[in-house]
């Protein structure tokens, strides 16, 4: 799930156009939406997501779409699976998660990636939820450590990263989890990329409305009923 602003395209009042897409990790668009001005992300993306065949699909979105009514909505009306990422928009879960005792907690999984000039160590660790979290239907947190250090500089920096999701330890290990968030943030990067480079979105000049189907208008969704591996 993702969202962008298209530099390029405006509508008929002169405000760009913001649209909303569920992406499956092979690079499928298999919804989207505008997200008009005088509203946000938030509110789109129950709309976007109701006709589409969910059911045992995992969904991942960022940290803006960590909200409690889309987890109700994708576990108990689309019979979907959740990762959540945690940030500072949700305070009480925040902390919650980062004074959990992941020192205690054995370290899952650990990857290792050198491009772009950095060089990149993510560390996972994952806590079945017991006592439960501030967030609907949680059965695992989930904390990844980013050391990602510059090459040409040698410059390091640590990041960590909690989510939470409705998946079991059965069902789903901390290898697993790690790899669909990072698959996530590949996600992101295909649908910019796809949008920049291959349709030239942002040097569009098109009025929303204005072009003909099938050639990237904000007005077309380009729905397809193709059920989706994962967003």
């Amino acid at each position: 799930m993702d969202g962008k602003t298209v530099r390029g395209a405006r509508c008929t009042n002169g405000t760009q156009v913001h649209l909303l897409a569920a992406m499956t990790g092979t690079g499928l668009v298999t919804a989207q939406r505008e997200v008009g001005s005088k509203t946000n992300e938030i509110t789109v993306f129950q709309p976007m997501l109701t006709e589409l065949d969910l059911t045992d699909t995992v969904v991942t979105f960022d940290a803006l779409h960590s909200q409690q009514a889309h987890a109700r909505f994708l576990v108990e009306e689309k019979n979907a699976h959740y990762i959540a990422v945690i940030k500072g928009n949700q305070p009480l879960l925040h902390q919650q998660m980062k004074q959990l005792p992941w020192r205690d907690v054995p370290l899952l999984g650990k990857t290792r990636a050198t491009a772009h000039g950095r060089d990149e160590i993510r560390r996972v660790k994952t806590a079945t939820v017991t006592r439960g979290l501030a967030f609907p239907h949680s059965a695992q947190a989930v904390q990844i450590v980013r050391r990602r250090r510059t090459v040409t500089t040698g410059k390091v920096t640590l990041e960590r990263v909690y989510a939470v999701t409705d998946l079991t330890a059965e069902q789903a290990g901390a290898p697993e989890i790690a790899h669909r968030v990072r698959e996530h943030w590949g996600i992101e990067n295909k649908i910019h990329h796809l949008r920049d480079t291959a349709f030239a979105e942002d040097a569009s000049r098109v009025r929303t409305g204005t072009a003909p189907p099938g050639h990237g208008s904000p007005t077309q969704p380009g729905h397809r009923r193709t059920p989706p591996h994962r967003m």
